[in-house]
């Protein structure tokens, strides 16, 4: 049995470290080491974490950002397989059991579903499932923003190492980053069909909310770059493109919530680019829209339900 190094990054997380703790001990894969690295934090993350005493392993040092503590958490790893866990989220209990038992030898990393939570006001708002669609492929995937959730995905350590790790320079998408570099790459990525990882969206000071507009700025260059590299490879095809359109609809609508005009300006740019596609809005949505364009709609959308909203899908 292959071990697993469950690899945790903390950064003011005193509310919800202890139970992404607790589910990473609880895997029924018994071959596994849990690994916490705490960034500088400056609330009681630190007592928590040494509350574990020997059932897990610890380490503590100044604020360097999460892709330096999530490099040093790879340096510290000794399993053949590495899963990586925010402290502000959780595993099923059996999340690495059932995707270690679907991997082959050429397989460089497994992913699977993911439940998506939204707190508000320290309460639980929202909650649903997503899942990959097995018809589609990991670049399809990674394009819905399905395969790059950091907890959904397990890494064969040497291959993760054999990219360069973690990108200590990108700001946010980080995960994105990560696994588009790993497909461009040529690794092997394998859809698991399971739901394994808890991802809670709850602070308003996190890496993808404090700047939106840096958000859908650096998603959209992902995506960019994804186009361009299909394209350079021969493998652009149109549904590539469509669903980089639905993509961009979804950040328009984004970013619409706090910066309308900037969002205006983002959804012309994007259909200039023949990349954005409202096939994903409601039906009521995609009707006005044929007659009065993205703009009017959004404004008229938005006097309806009194503020802007994110649109998932």
């Amino acid at each position: 049995m292959e071990k697993v190094s469950i690899l945790i990054p903390c950064f003011n997380a005193d509310r919800w470290i202890a139970p992404a703790i607790k589910s990473a001990l609880a895997q029924t894969w018994q071959n596994k080491e849990v690994i916490v690295v705490d960034d500088g934090s400056s609330d009681g993350s630190r007592e928590v974490i040494q509350s574990f005493g020997d059932k897990i392993r610890y380490e503590f040092g100044p604020n360097r950002g999460s892709n330096p503590c999530r490099n040093r958490l790879l340096e510290l790893a000794s399993g053949e397989w590495v899963q990586f866990l925010d402290a502000d989220d959780e595993l099923l209990p059996n999340k690495v059991e059932i995707q270690l038992n679907n991997t082959a030898e050429d397989v460089d990393a497994v992913y699977g579903g993911v439940t998506l939570e939204w707190w508000k006001n320290g309460h639980l708002s929202k909650r649903e499932i997503s899942s990959p669609q097995s018809e589609q492929s990991p670049v399809m995937h990674w394009m819905c923003w399905q395969l790059a959730h950091t907890g959904a995905v397990i890494w064969r350590k040497q291959s993760l190492k054999k990219i360069g790790g973690w990108n200590e320079t990108f700001p946010c998408c980080q995960d994105n980053e990560v696994c588009m570099r790993g497909i461009q790459r040529g690794l092997k990525f394998k859809l698991s069909n399971d739901v394994g990882s808890l991802y809670r969206n709850w602070s308003a000071t996190s890496v993808s909310k404090k700047d939106l507009k840096q958000l859908v700025a650096v998603k959209t260059k992902l995506l960019d770059e994804m186009i361009d590299w299909l394209r350079s490879t021969g493998e652009l095809n149109a549904e590539h493109l469509r669903l980089a359109g639905k993509a961009c609809f979804a950040l328009a609508r984004q970013l619409a919530i706090e910066h309308r005009s900037a969002a205006f300006t983002y959804a012309e740019e994007r259909m200039q680019k023949g990349l954005f596609d409202v096939s994903m809005a409601p039906l009521s949505f995609r009707l006005v829209s044929i007659f009065l364009g993205y703009r009017l709609t959004e404004t008229l959308a938005a006097k309806r339900r009194g503020l802007f909203s994110t649109f998932s899908y």
